[in-house]
């Protein structure tokens, strides 16, 4: 059934991303916040939300509010599976963050779940709305390009001390995974997007100047062969000194050649396809803007859209479940190969700092992304 009235949004975590998503669903004529979750006040993280309900115990939200239709989840990577099954009991439709899960066999129990309570869930890919993402999807349908040769997928972005900060969740191999599901999975879910599944991957990884920073690599090698055809390789860092570099890929095909740059892969710099002329694209968004470091695109506005048009006119879902399923599989390939490497530096009070501060109910949460 079709909802025939604004869609009433819930939010858990208000960091940086969790004020994202307040900000975008604000600004839809469509859309309303009902409640919020955070385990600081709305004071001590610089909100003013009157009309909208603020609760620091997640439990409290869900119980309060059956009237919400979707909850975003905005949480600390480690913590989507489980607030989103939370989320999925209570009937509510879930915006997942980017990742879906830190493994396979937990999307798969959000997968699994939404279809019990047949409840959509919509994971943020943000980058699927970036207009030469648009335009290489439409390449790839077309095989333009003919049979696609090679892949290659660069992310080279700075992630210092400005960004792992003492007594935060990033860079904890619990609550954030690793660097390819935090910070490069956007680019991971275009790959898989344009190209289909991976297979027989092999990999270096090395921690050249995080060991007293994260639990893992900053910079890794990776090859693989798609299933449809075409070799590939990912080659990431955020060991980059200052700022970021660049996110691009390139695109060897029978009939064409494609280079994709830019902080972000949002400057199309190559195009050479056989009886074909390329069209203008419209501009990309800005990066998100952190201060000292930059993010992707600012393109959240595109996934509250899509959860509009998909509730109140039965449209599609621009990143569905199993799609943010197979992301998280394919990362967890990947990291199958590092964790063999032994290359991790466990701080010491990052699973402390956890059990101190990560539950669902009654306890302190550090619900900030």
């Amino acid at each position: 059934m079709n909802i025939n009235r604004k869609i009433r949004f819930g939010i858990v975590g208000l960091g940086h991303i969790g004020k994202r998503h307040l900000e975008m669903i604000r600004c839809n004529q469509d859309t309303e916040v009902v409640a919020c979750c955070d385990l600081l006040p709305p004071g001590d993280l610089g909100l003013y939300i009157p009309g909208i309900s603020f609760y620091q115990d997640y439990e409290e939200l869900l119980a309060n509010h059956p009237e919400i239709d979707v909850m975003n989840i905005c949480v600390p990577n480690g913590l989507h599976a489980e607030f989103t099954l939370s989320a999925l009991d209570k009937g509510f439709h879930v915006v997942c963050e980017k990742p879906m899960a830190l493994s396979k066999s937990e999307a798969e129990q959000m997968l699994y779940k939404s279809l019990e309570v047949s409840r959509h869930i919509f994971v943020v890919k943000q980058n699927r709305y970036s207009p030469p993402s648009l335009w290489l999807k439409e390449v790839i349908n077309k095989k333009l390009l003919g049979e696609i040769y090679m892949v290659q997928m660069n992310c080279f972005w700075n992630r210092d001390k400005r960004y792992y900060q003492p007594n935060s969740w990033r860079g904890s191999q619990i609550e954030d995974g690793g660097t390819l599901f935090t910070q490069f999975s956007h680019f991971i879910d275009i790959m898989y997007w344009l190209f289909g599944d991976i297979k027989n991957v092999k990999g270096i990884f090395k921690d050249f100047n995080h060991s007293d920073l994260t639990d893992f690599e900053d910079s890794g090698l990776v090859s693989f062969e798609f299933v449809n055809g075409g070799i590939g390789c990912l080659n990431y860092s955020t060991a980059v000194h200052n700022k970021n570099l660049e996110s691009s890929v390139i695109i060897i095909g029978e009939k064409g050649t494609i280079k994709v740059a830019g902080q972000y892969m949002n400057e199309v710099v190559y195009c050479d396809i056989e009886n074909y002329k390329m069209p203008v694209l419209k501009p990309s968004n800005p990066p998100i803007d952190y201060g000292a470091y930059k993010g992707s695109a600012q393109n959240h506005h595109y996934v509250i859209a899509n959860v509009v048009d998909k509730l109140q006119n039965n449209g599609s879902i621009a990143t569905n479940a199993l799609e943010g399923l197979k992301v998280v599989d394919i990362i967890e390939k990947i990291y199958q190969l590092r964790d063999l490497m032994e290359i991790k530096h466990p701080k010491p009070d990052t699973l402390q700092y956890y059990l101190n501060h990560v539950h669902i109910g009654g306890q302190k949460e550090n619900l900030k992304s």
